[in-house]
């Protein structure tokens, strides 16, 4: 089966919560028109930035269908969605619910408490879920730093190949590029292969990366798209100045408490999407005070995304 390969950035949205941590779903909308005026070609929802791993099925159902219902007829914006990885038995039940109400793709992660012995383990598992939805993408979700399933990837494609036909590609968060150009290249570029590290994206790039799917893509598309046309123009010296650019954005992630701090630049960009969910910790006011100040000095206003046209 044969699936277009997706290109320009995807973005992983932040489930929109209200004061008491529940779902906020009336910003849905504003936001799929918020990421479409930044030139934002899809979705990839109920991930690590969507914290999924801390809404139950049933808010997981309630998010996909508004990003569905706001999305209806848009066919050249891609929503899918994280499944899981714990339950097999709930992620089957997700994967049919998402084609029911007409998501593009669905995606799934490792295990990562009881987890698979090998590749080949976790190609029986992708399998079983894919095969409930036989006409929709499925997507390998592959970040080991929180999953602990360090698998090469390469190992996945062979024990999948030509035994999934809805087995689409790889969302790829981690940094062995020697597995993933050995991923890009295999079988002629047979699989479409989504990097996941936005602060060295321009290294994937090098090795022939279209698509890709990041956090920081809601509030900082303009710089990405940039750094984008600076490769595509053979101009290295401004494409590394722009990777700069974002590493320095990152590196505030860090200082401030992580992936919580994402929804802190969601504030500036006026898209308050709430606080992110325990365990997950997020900054105090004083904090917050600070890391304004510091966004200030990494030039944050110079390439974030703006609203435009979009009441949020």
């Amino acid at each position: 089966m044969n699936f277009e390969k997706l290109e320009g950035l995807i973005a992983a949205p932040f489930t929109p919560m209200g004061e008491n941590g529940e779902l906020n779903l009336s910003l849905i909308p504003a936001y799929y028109q918020f990421l479409k005026s930044n030139r934002v070609t899809g979705a990839f929802i109920c991930g690590s930035t969507g914290e999924g791993v801390s809404m139950t099925a049933d808010e997981k159902k309630k998010v996909a269908a508004k990003w569905a219902e706001c999305t209806d007829g848009d066919n050249d914006f891609k929503v899918m969605i994280l499944l899981g990885g714990t339950s097999i038995a709930d992620c089957k039940e997700l994967a049919l619910y998402a084609r029911e109400i007409g998501l593009y793709a669905i995606s799934f992660t490792s295990p990562f408490y009881f987890k698979p012995a090998n590749a080949e383990v976790l190609g029986q598992i992708c399998a079983e879920i894919a095969n409930v939805v036989p006409d929709m993408p499925f997507y390998y979700y592959h970040i080991p730093v929180l999953t602990g399933g360090n698998y090469a990837m390469i190992d996945l494609l062979h024990a999948v190949d030509d035994k999934i036909k809805n087995f689409a590609g790889i969302k790829y968060t981690h940094e062995d590029f020697m597995d993933f150009q050995s991923c890009m290249s295999f079988k002629g570029g047979k699989y479409d292969m989504l990097w996941g590290r936005d602060e060295n994206m321009l290294s994937a790039l090098v090795l022939g990366a279209k698509g890709a799917v990041g956090s920081t893509f809601n509030y900082a598309a303009p710089l990405y798209y940039d750094l984008i046309d600076a490769f595509n123009a053979n101009d290295l010296v401004k494409a590394r100045e722009l990777q700069q650019k974002s590493i320095d954005m990152i590196r505030l992630l860090g200082k401030y408490g992580g992936i919580s701090v994402g929804k802190a630049y969601m504030k500036l960009i006026n898209l308050n999407c709430g606080e992110f969910r325990l365990p997950v910790k997020n900054m105090n006011g004083s904090q917050f005070e600070l890391f304004k100040k510091d966004v200030e000095t990494v030039g944050f206003h110079t390439f974030k995304s703006v609203a435009v046209g979009v009441n949020a």
